[in-house]
């Protein structure tokens, strides 16, 4: 696994308000691997793998995400999963 990926858990209104492929627009003009998705307990699994500095600017961006939705809190997750997709996946 690469040491330049990331996994955070975006907790707020951040379900039914287009955050994951409001996510997903913003990695992939980062140039950025990985996924999105939902969790059943409310809150937005996010994985990207690539450069620092990419990974730096999509963890700003999901201090705010898309207008529609309202970000309480970013936590920073110390693993990855084992496996990140090619591209950048809506789950």
């Amino acid at each position: 696994m690469s040491a330049n990926c990331r996994r955070w858990f975006v907790a707020g209104r951040v379900q039914g308000v287009f955050f994951r492929a409001s996510t997903q627009a913003e990695a992939q003009r980062l140039a950025l691997q990985g996924l999105v998705r939902n969790l059943p307990d409310g809150r937005v699994e996010v994985v990207a793998c690539g450069p620092p500095e990419a990974l730096d600017a999509l963890r700003q961006w999901l201090h705010d995400g898309p207008p529609q939705a309202r970000v309480d809190a970013v936590e920073e997750a110390q693993e990855v999963p084992e496996h990140v997709p090619t591209g950048f996946e809506v789950r």
